[in-house]
């Protein structure tokens, strides 16, 4: 079988509280356990050849988890930016932040924005990091970038909306592949416009335990499938 190369794989890393919990150990190593793995799954999904790789990290519902966990995903996020900007100078890879800015902790926040600035001219590869993110938060705000423009409603068209979103301006914006951890048969609302022609891949084990070979697996069975892209 010819294996076909995605241009942008997204993940949604589900899992990481129940993989915690069936290891009769404390939801926060979950977290920090899921935390290695997608340092390990970034690199892995690069070594194929893919340009875009988007994780979701922390959605707009995720708030109404307890301020202890909220705070330890937060500090996990610095790290996981600090030592992906590391990686992003040395392997060219540029890091976009996707979802809202304004509820974010500014420490945080002005990590992220020095790592997008130190990496916005690179175009070998793309990170996106999806935090504070959602998929109907995003085409409301897109509306309002819509609205703050003053562009005409009666000239928007699918190739002018595509520039009000996160990911405007990115060669391969929308996701060929989805890969979905824990069993869950649910998008989440994850990139709701990009995702329109996207094939999926639900992985039946927990984030935390996902290994190169599973990618390997993801991207085998991408391949075998016809896109048709409603012709």
């Amino acid at each position: 079988m010819n294996i076909v190369t995605p241009n942008h794989i997204a993940i949604i890393p589900d899992g990481n509280r129940r993989w915690a919990r069936e290891h009769k150990l404390p939801t926060l190593e979950g977290h920090r356990r899921g935390f290695d793995v997608g340092l390990k799954i970034g690199r892995k999904i690069r070594s194929l050849g893919v340009n875009t790789t988007t994780f979701w990290a922390f959605s707009t519902e995720n708030w109404n988890r307890t301020p202890e966990e909220i705070n330890y995903l937060m500090k996990l996020y610095e790290l996981f930016v600090d030592k992906n900007l590391k990686e992003a100078l040395k392997e060219k890879i540029r890091i976009i932040h996707i979802g809202r800015k304004d509820r974010i902790p500014k420490s945080l926040l002005k990590k992220i924005k020095d790592s997008e600035e130190k990496t916005k001219s690179f175009t070998k590869y793309i990170l996106n990091v999806a935090l504070d993110y959602g998929g109907r938060d995003e085409i409301i705000r897109a509306m309002k970038k819509i609205s703050n423009n003053k562009f005409l409603i009666s000239n928007l068209s699918e190739e002018n909306f595509n520039k009000f979103l996160d990911t405007k301006d990115q060669p391969y914006p929308n996701p060929d592949l989805i890969i979905r951890t824990s069993g869950e048969q649910r998008t989440s609302g994850l990139m709701i416009w990009q995702a329109a022609y996207a094939e999926y891949v639900f992985l039946n084990k927990h984030f935390p335990d996902l290994k190169d070979i599973d990618i390997d697996y993801a991207v085998q069975e991408y391949s075998r499938r016809q896109r048709r892209f409603g012709k």
